[in-house]
Formats: structure tokens, sequence, C-alpha cells
């Protein structure tokens, strides 16, 4: 038994920030240091541990409100899914082997979508191999995959965009911008999808854009745009005042230079003296709105070489007195260039561009398989970098297969592209008429947003609407084609993966009942589902991920969303990958650490997190299940909610609450009640009550770098008995708990 000057160090302990790894073996050491000596500190000692006991004390009370129509209602085998993104192309056949598959499906996640890679590296999509090309003598141009099914698709690539604009994107390949590349035989081409014979609008209703970053703010006078075919007739020079002109898109403005209005452009070379004295500046934008429509190099027999914006090489610095050109501009093919971003890209490219070392799963390999349960799979179309037809012959070749589709989703992360809402919004409706043309029945959304906590915000328009989502849906609706979306998906990777902290777990409900919030104001309808459709701790690895830390934020996650009113929630990836070095240490994104050759070595804290999801809280196969609100009363001194709980009705009247305590130190005793909004018909578990229970105490990751592991690696523990009337279930320290049983 501890004595008192013991009973007030552990108390004592218990308030601290937590540190997660320290074993109760060290704690208790500490502990007996500090009580061997000084004890004529006792009185003292005697009065801060009896106020620390009389503040453990008061009742924690976990209250489920079983009012009539506050129930969200969902059933798991279509809200609760995994998800499956690009492979390695040698390890394809490992991960859809029997073991793995067997493996990946344990964790018991229900539905899956199929991650679209390509456009995360500015690449078309070949999703079928076999296909036409609209150059065929030469390999080029626009490819169609082949609607018909003729062998089996194992595997799908990539191909890079020879008339890339944008220096950098979300992977890095090591492509570059074809703008300062140094190269006068290439050239970057804006998307012909987003011109007039497309849209049927003028060119001004959908600007394209060059923006030079040079880093650092830079004196700029002058500046040499050697154009390609089409060119600007009509476009303006501006510089950049604020703050990153990216990533605070509000904390600045756009100006004109004095000398920057070209209203009848000529093509060829423009020398143009912006300014007479010199402008200091990071940011560079070349704003386009009237196309000469004359062709590039690849003829004038495919429209879409004759639409757009082209431009070889852009050149900007200072006029010297004697009239030399000065070029500050680092000009090279490669990252080491001076950046360049832009609009949009032509999806125009060759059979030798293909990225044979990312592969995407063959469209029967992953219908076959085994991995999307039997049941519709979330399925993506090309967007940015693709055409409505191959689009349209991918959803019509899956259907002549047979395979079962939930829904569409159109496009990747637009908003990482720097793609505008209303250019994304004129290329969804031009695949939205060619796929409903092809099957009206189709559940068609996006725009699949990366990983944001906050409403995405853009450069003003002319009516100084800066939401991304908000102009989108603006947009729809002046074209009567709200009818045309049928959900809105976004990514949720929350935290940054160098600067996540313990008391994150703290944000992460409001933090995703705060985006769907946002999305609403938005002017997403009430009737329009709200869906995550990839999910991890972070959208870079970090020892978290592979912590007790991520088993509870994904529990949390999983049920803070369906309560805050979403639909579908997946969470990534289903498949095993390596231990790689990551923010604080080894991690890997998925429920398991494997080796190189994706062999499954031990599973993660996130795998026992999705059982403790999918197999315990809630049934899938039952049908539709019913979410009630539930709150608890356990906070620290800080005001933190410690314990969040998500109750819900099983088909056949079992309720199954999860809870989650993350408190990093200390078990917490909790009542659970189950009354209406006016403390009526008050209810209480009864009868057999089972408990299980993962968290510290069933594992412990060890940060050993390359070697880290898990130990002890699981299993949950798993407890019955009979429940009592006002009794108090204990919740260990850094756990996720389930409690399931009837109520009288």
């Amino acid at each position: 038994m501890l004595d008192l000057c013991q009973a007030f160090v552990v108390l004592s302990e218990a308030q601290r920030f937590p540190q997660p790894g320290v074993h109760s073996e060290m704690r208790n050491e500490t502990m007996a240091s500090r009580c061997v000596n000084g004890r004529s500190g006792f009185p003292m000692l005697f009065l801060v541990a009896m106020a620390l006991l009389g503040k453990a004390a008061p009742a924690q009370t976990i209250r489920v409100d079983t009012t009539a129509g506050r129930a969200i209602r969902f059933d798991p085998d279509q809200a609760l899914g995994s998800s499956m993104d690009i492979l390695p192309a040698n390890l394809v056949d490992k991960v859809y082997s029997e073991p793995i598959l067997k493996e990946s499906l344990s964790a018991g996640w229900g539905p899956i979508t199929y991650r679209q890679n390509t456009e995360l590296t500015i690449a078309a999509w070949h999703w079928n191999p076999i296909g036409t090309w609209s150059d065929p003598a030469h390999q080029s141009g626009y490819f169609t995959g082949s609607a018909e099914p003729q062998g089996f698709l194992r595997f799908s690539f990539g191909y890079s965009l020879p008339h890339r604009g944008s220096t950098r994107s979300d992977e890095p390949q090591g492509n570059y911008s074809r703008l300062t590349d140094g190269d006068a035989a290439s050239y970057w081409k804006s998307n012909p999808y987003l011109t007039k014979r497309f849209t049927g609008e003028e060119d001004a209703r959908n600007p394209q854009w060059m923006v030079v970053d040079f880093e650092t703010p830079q004196e700029i006078d002058a500046l040499r745009i050697a154009w390609g075919n089409p060119y600007a007739r009509k476009y303006t020079v501006e510089y950049w005042v604020g703050e990153d002109a990216f990533s605070k898109p509000l904390g600045g403005v756009w100006l004109l230079f004095p000398g920057g209005q070209v209203r009848d452009g000529k093509g060829g070379t423009s020398a143009l003296k912006l300014s007479d004295t010199p402008v200091k500046t990071r940011y560079l934008r070349i704003w386009m709105t009237e196309s000469s429509n004359t062709c590039d190099t690849h003829g004038s027999d495919d429209p879409r070489n004759c639409a757009g914006y082209a431009v070889n090489e852009i050149y900007a610095g200072n006029l010297a007195a004697s009239g030399e050109f000065i070029d500050i501009i680092t000009h090279a093919p490669g990252q080491n260039q001076t950046a360049v971003y832009v609009s949009s890209t032509d999806p125009w490219h060759t059979a030798a561009d293909i990225e044979p070392s990312r592969v995407q799963t063959g469209f029967d390999l992953f219908f076959t398989s085994g991995i999307t349960n039997q049941l519709p799979a979330m399925i993506p179309v090309s967007l940015l970098y693709g055409t409505p037809e191959d689009s349209v012959a991918e959803i019509a070749y899956i259907e002549k297969r047979g395979y079962p589709i939930s829904y569409v989703e159109i496009g990747e992360e637009p908003d990482g592209k720097n793609t505008s809402p209303e250019d994304y919004g004129a290329l969804y409706l031009q695949w939205a008429t060619a796929l409903h043309r092809m099957d009206p029945k189709l559940k068609l959304g996006g725009p699949v947003f990366e990983g944001v906590t906050e409403d995405i915000k853009v450069w003003p328009d002319a009516q100084a609407r800066t939401s991304w989502l908000g102009r989108f849906i603006d947009y729809l609706k002046e074209h009567g084609r709200m009818q045309d979306l049928a959900f809105v998906s976004f990514e949720h990777y929350p935290f940054p993966p160098c600067e996540i902290n313990w008391s994150d777990l703290y944000r992460e409900p409001e933090l995703v009942k705060h985006l769907l919030e946002e999305w609403r104001k938005d002017g997403v309808p009430e009737n329009v589902p709200l869906m995550i459709t990839e999910s991890n701790v972070s959208w870079g690895l970090t020892q978290p991920m592979a912590d007790t830390f991520a088993a509870l934020w994904l529990a949390d996650n999983a049920g803070s969303f369906l309560a805050s009113g979403g639909a579908v929630f997946y969470h990534s990836p289903i498949q095993p990958e390596p231990l790689r070095p990551g923010c604080h240490g080894y991690s890997t994104y998925g429920n398991f650490v494997a080796n190189e050759k994706l062999e499954i070595q031990q599973h993660t804290s996130q795998y026992f997190a999705s059982q403790m999801i999918n197999l315990e809280w809630v049934k899938h196969g039952a049908g539709v299940h019913e979410l009630f609100p539930a709150e608890a009363d356990v906070r620290d001194d800080a005001g933190h909610v410690l314990v969040t709980a998500y109750a819900v009705k099983r088909p056949g009247g079992e309720w199954s609450l999860v809870l989650i305590n993350k408190d990093p130190s200390n078990a917490h005793a909790v009542k659970i009640e189950f009354a209406d909004a006016h403390g009526q018909q008050a209810a209480h578990f009864s009868g057999p009550l089972t408990m299980v229970t993962f968290g510290a105490e069933q594992y412990h990751w060890h940060p050993e770098g390359a070697k880290s592991h898990a130990d002890p690696d699981g299993p949950a523990a798993r407890t019955t008995h009979s429940a009592k009337s006002g009794e108090l279930v204990t919740l260990a320290k850094a756990s996720v708990t389930v409690l399931r049983g009837k109520i009288d």
C-alpha cells in the first residue's frame, strides 16, 4: 500500500502533461526516489494529497440521449470502408495474394474506394492499356481506353505530360515545368477543355494563368514571353503584394504592373517594359483571357491542338540603361529551375511517356480479388488530365463486366493543383454530361479536397468570393446542374507530421464537425451527402501513426464524423506498407508493420482500432444502425473533454457504445445512463454486458529506428459480466473501449 508521500507523488504525476512510452516501472522508481528523504514536509504533503484525492472524486457520467427522432441512421456496409492506393510495380501480385488479402480484410472495413493517384503527379491515366490514340500514326495525342472487355486488366499506368507547366506537384517525381526548362522547343499548354469550344462560354469565363515564384522578393521591371501556338491575344502581367500567394491567398493582392496590360497580342516573343522603376515582389502572374486559337506543333487535325494557350519559355528581370535584358530566372530541366505554377495543363502525351514504376491496380484484378468484400466500390475517373470520352469508356467497361459501383468520384485534389473552382466546375459538367448520357443512374461527385481542416480559400473573384467550395456550388447552380452532384468528398489528414502532440486528440471531434458545418455554409444542400474518401493521422509519415495515439484518433475520427452528419468514411489504406523514416521516428500508414516484400510482421494500433470500430462497435451485414447523441462530463483542468462517446443501437435492439479515454495517464470510472431529452425513460445496461478494451496496456510502440516494433502488440482485452444498475465502468488510460448489451 502507498504511504501518503507516495500517494502525493502519484497524484502529482497524473496532473502533468503525458509522456507516452514511459513505463510504469520508471515512474515507480522516480516516485520512490522522491519519497526516500524529506519527511519534514509531511503535513504539507498530506494537505496537498487530500486536496488532489478530493478532486478526483466527482461523479463522471456518459449520457446517451434516446429522444425519438434524434438518431442518425447508417448502414456500416455503406458508411465505413477503406481504400486501395497506388502500389510499387513489383509488389502488386504480392498485395493481392491470398494471405495479405485475408489479413487486410480482417481489419473489418466494409466497402472500398479505389484511389486515383496519377493526377497527383500531373500525369494521364491509362486505366486500360488497350485503346485508341487520337493520332494513332504517332502513338500520341489523347488516349481513350477500350470499353470492350478483352483479356484481364491487372495493371494500369500513368503517363507524364510533355506540356507540363507546374514545377512541383503533390508527389515529387523529378518532373518539371516546360516554362523555365531552358529548352526553346518545349512548351507548356493549357487544358483545351477549358476553352469556348468545349465550355460553350467565352475564354474570359475561365482565364488561364502562369505564376513565377522567385522564392524571395526580387526587383522586376521587364518580362519576355516566348509564345507558342495558340498564344494569348489578351493578357495582363501582375505582381503580388502580401504573404504567400498560394498558402495565404487572402493575405495579399495582385496588382497590375503599369506596363502590364496587353490587349492585342501578336505571339512570337513579347518583350514588355513593365515599370519605369523596379517593383519588388516574390510572385509574378500572367493572366490570359483570349486565345489566338492557332494550332500547336501537333497540327490542325485535332481541334484540341488549337485551343488554349502555349508558351515556350518565360524570362523575367530587368532592363538595363543600355537596353540589355537581364534575366534572373534559372532555366533548367529539373527541380532546381525557377518554380512556375499554372492553372491547367493539356493532357496530350505519347506512348513513350509511361511511368512504369508507379502502378494502379487493373480493374479486373481489383474487382475479382475479393478486396471489395463483394460490396459496390467507389471508382474514380481522371478529370484534370483526362478526357470525357476516356472516363465514359472506363465506367462502361466496369459495367459490362458486371462489377458493382457505388459512387464515381470525379478528379483528385484539384485544390492541390491550384485549379480554380470555376475550371473544375467547367470540366465537371462536361464529364457529368458524358457520363450521365451513358448511364443516368451514376452517382457522381467530388471534388476530393486535400486533407484540410478549414474551408479552402482562393484568390477573390470579381464578386470578392473566396470560398473554393462555395464558388463551385455557385457554378453548378448558375448552370442549373446541381442534380449532377450526388455527393461532396474530401480527404482528412488533419495534423502536420512534425507538429503532432497528444493534445491534438482533444481537437479531432471539433475539427471534423467544423469542416462539415463549413461545407454546408458553402451551399452544399442537406440532401447531398458529405464523404471522407481518404483519411489518416497526417499526410506525411510520423511516429504517432504507429503509437496508441493513432488508435484513439481513428476511433474518434470515425465516430465524430458520423455523429456530425457525415455519410461515408473511408480509412486509408487497406494494404500493408513497409516501415519508413518519418517525423519523430519510423512509421507506416497502414494497419500492418511489413518488410520490403510486404510480408506482414505485426499489426499496428490502427489495425486494432479498425477492428474495434467494425467488429465490436457496429455489425457489418446486419443493416441500418441508429447513432444517438452521447456526451461525457469527464474533463481535465484545462476544460478538455477527456472521454468521447458514440452510441449506436444495432438492428435487433442491442446497444453498442465506443468510449475513447484520451487521458494518457489515468483511468476513469464512468456511469452509463440512457434517457430522453427530458430525463424520462431512464435506463441502464442490463443482463450480459460485453466489454472490449484496446489501449496502452495492450499495445506499446518501441521506437528503435528501422527495427521499431510493438510489444505488446494486442490483442484487445475482452470480458463479459452481468450488468448492474448504476455500476461504474472503468475506462483504462489511453484506450478505446466498446460496451455492448441490452438496456432496460
